[in-house]
Parts: C-alpha cells; structure tokens; sequence
C-alpha cells in the first residue's frame, strides 16, 4: 500500500515540476516577445490561490498537481480589446509564434542537461559492464566471465546502462557489432557479436539475455558477521557465523538473497522462519523483522544482521566493478551534455524502429511503469531521482517536438508552412489536424 501511494507521490511530484518548468517556457519567452499572458496556472482544475500581478497576469495554484498551463491573449480564443490587439499572440510574427511554441520543449530540454550536471555533481553510484555468465551469441564470440565491455560499434560503455542500450540498438537491426572488451588482468581484444541469428519473436526489453550474458555479481556467502544488540535477529538467538540456509522455507545461495527474501516472506509482528548452520548443525529460528522507514512512503523489514567481510580477491574484484561518478561544477557540464546526447539519440533511434515496426511498442513505459521508476529512484537517493527527472524531461521534450497536430510540434509544423506559403494554414485544416491527432 505504501509502495503504491509512494509511486503515485512521486509521479506526481515528478510531472508537476517537468510540466510547470515546461509551461513556464512557453511563459517567459512569450512575456519577452512582447504577447500578454492573462493565466499562469501551476496544477489544473479549480484554482486554490490567485494572485494578480501589476502585468494584468494572474498566477494560480489549482488543486490537481500535475503541470500546468498558460493562457494568451489570443483572437481566437476570445474577444480581444481593440487597444490591447499588439499583444496578441496570434497578431505577433510568425518568427515570435515559432519561439514562443518551441520555447516549453526547449525548456524540457535545459532542465534534462541542468538534472544530469547536478546528478554528476552530487555523484551517482554506477556499475561497470563486466559479464558474470555467457551462453549463446556472447559465447560464441569468445566473450568470457570477467571481461569488462569498453565499447560496442565504437561507443564507449562506461556503465551497464550504456552497455544496454547499445545492445538493444544493435539487436533490433540484427547486425554484427565489434566489442572491445578487457580482461581482469587489463589485456583488450576485440570480439564481434553477431546478431543477425536472433529469432524474429526477440523481446527487446531482455537484450542482455538474448545476447547471452549475466552481469557479473559479487558472490558473498549468507554468512553473518555481526548481530545488531537488541535486534529482531539476537532475540531469536542468531548468532555470529551462523550460514543462513534458506528464509520462509526458500533456499538462500548467498547474501545478496537475505534481504529480498525478508521483504518478500516477512511481515511487520510476523514471524518469518530462518534456518541456519551453526557448529554442522541446522537450527530453525523464528524472527519477527523490524519496520524501518526509508522514504516518505516507504518501509523496510530488517533482522538486524550484517553479512561477513568478503575475502581480499571478492573486495578486490567489487572495487573493479563499482564505482561513484562524480564530477565538480565545471567538469560536470561535459559529461551531461554527453548523458542528453546518449539518450537522445537512443529515444530517437527507438521511436524510428517503432515506426518501421522493428521494435514494440511495450517499449514505451506506460503509467504506471513511469511511477514505479519514479518512486524507486527516489528511494535510492537524489542523484537517481536527478537521473529519473532528467530522463522524463528529455523524453517530454523529443515527444512535444514530434509533428503531431495536438502536440507543440503540430503548431510549430504550422508556422513552418506559414513561412514558406507566406500565409497561415486554414482554421478547417488544423481542425482536422487536431482530430487526427486525437485519434492517432
């Protein structure tokens, strides 16, 4: 139920501010070009505060919080004093018009670079592409556990996010791609993955597991290393050293399975069962885990234990595959303009496939997936959220841009006709164009 309402939170906090910052574009730039804005609305609906500024504009805070709108004076929504026709937005140049339009995907745009330069800024932990497991496509070209991905196609691969979507661009054109790969000992060869034999029922949302690879993990024994005083776990009777064998009857293999299995088996003042070996023996403990709060609306059941320290060679190959990118103020700037170009490009290339019918549509994340990323990058703290946001701000921006009639490229298709006829498209063809768009 928390879950739920911190998704819902969370998506709501996310499009208040991307939607507003984007009308807020269209507001400024519009204020700037001379035409008078009569509402600035943050929220929809009925309008909880209203103040009125010395320009006339009244600046609203409605009670839905999900973005906001501005309101023009325009001849063709309403009667216009003749007096106040220069400011009209509809009278203004067709140059203005176009800045005016463009400026809230533009602003989409700004706030997505401004989101990943102060992710790169505060740091954002990042896990380096190096393969666990290979089968399949990946094996027969020679990749092995340990090699790290450098590059696909010639992109460099610095993460596993990177690595992935280069992957799923590749495997939806089912071509070959060069991958320069480098070993734990530091030595690089250089591969090629071939994946013109994928099937055509691939499923581009698992590109990982149609190449034929497994991100590396860390393998740490379910052994403990300490008990927490006055713990669910001590007052079971859990002890140091004890090898957890399996949670709510559910095998445990290695510590990174203690944790899941609590959540998914344990209930707050439920007893869960937790076997362990102790001294070549098997004992069944019964712990009731604790709730802790670790978000606004999110909880987390602990016992109140820590794993034993890895040995020397698994620290060593952690410190291999984890790192924190972290950037000053100036040096942040490069890397998230490189973050905007990467994705950018991604987006794109994927709504072309989808258009050829090369990819799925079930790569557009509906709703309720956008509110599950959302409350999950809040969850892990505020470089991911940063990441969350500017992500979504990006994708508003490309999508408002599309030459769709009831979007901001519709209108911007139009005064971009207007420019080369020398006069504006038809009220009855940009009626037609809205139907159309509504239908599409």
């Amino acid at each position: 139920m928390f879950e739920v309402l911190g998704s819902i939170w969370w998506l709501i906090v996310a499009l208040g501010v991307l939607v507003t910052f984007h009308e807020f574009g269209h507001f400024w730039v519009a204020r700037r070009l001379g035409v008078k804005v009569l509402k600035f609305s943050v929220g929809f609906g009925r309008a909880l505060v209203t103040r009125h500024g010395k320009d006339g504009t009244a600046y609203s805070i409605a009670a839905i919080p999900l973005g906001g709108y501005v309101k023009m004076l325009d001849e063709r929504e309403g009667e216009v004093a003749p007096e106040e026709l220069p400011w009209a937005f509809n009278r203004k140049p067709v140059g203005r018009r176009i800045a005016i339009v463009a400026a809230g995907p533009v602003f989409n745009l700004v706030f997505a670079v401004f989101a990943f330069w102060l992710m790169f800024l505060l740091g954002i932990p990042e896990v380096r592409p190096i393969v666990g497991q290979t089968s399949g496509i990946a094996a027969e070209a020679g990749l092995r556990s340990g090699d790290q991905i450098v590059s696909l196609g010639g992109e460099s691969t610095d993460t596993w996010s990177h690595a992935i979507l280069s992957l799923v661009t590749n495997e939806l054109d089912r071509k070959s791609v060069q991958a320069v790969v480098q070993a734990a000992d530091g030595q690089r060869r250089t591969l090629t993955l071939d994946f013109s034999q994928l099937n055509s029922d691939f499923d581009e949302e698992h590109a990982l597991k149609a190449a034929g690879i497994t991100p590396w993990r860390a393998n740490i024994p379910a052994i403990v290393g300490e008990v927490s005083p006055d713990s669910p776990a001590r007052q079971a009777g859990m002890k140091t050293g004890d090898r957890i064998t399996s949670i709510g009857g559910e095998p445990v293999s290695d510590w990174s399975q203690v944790g899941p299995l609590v959540q998914k088996h344990g209930a707050d003042g439920q007893p869960v069962a937790v076997d362990v070996e102790r001294a070549g023996g098997t004992l069944s403990l019964s712990i009731t885990p604790q709730k802790e709060k670790t978000g606004l609306f999110s909880t987390r059941l602990l016992l109140g234990i820590t794993n034993k320290p890895p040995d020397a060679a698994t620290v060593k190959a952690i410190q291999r595959a984890f790192m924190t990118l972290r950037y000053g103020p100036l040096d942040a700037i490069g890397p998230a303009f490189s973050e905007m170009n990467r994705l950018t490009q991604s987006t794109l290339g994927l709504l072309g496939r989808m258009l050829t019918g090369s990819a799925s549509v079930r790569n557009i994340s509906g709703p309720i997936g956008i509110a599950q990323f959302a409350n999950d990058s809040a969850n892990a703290g505020l470089s991911n959220f940063m990441f969350f946001l500017g992500l979504i701000s990006l994708s508003l921006g490309i999508l408002n841009l599309l030459p769709i009639p009831v979007l901001d490229g519709g209108h911007l298709l139009y005064y971009l006709i207007e420019l080369v006829k020398g006069s504006p498209v038809s009220d009855q063809v940009q009626v037609a164009g809205q139907y159309v768009g509504l239908v599409g």
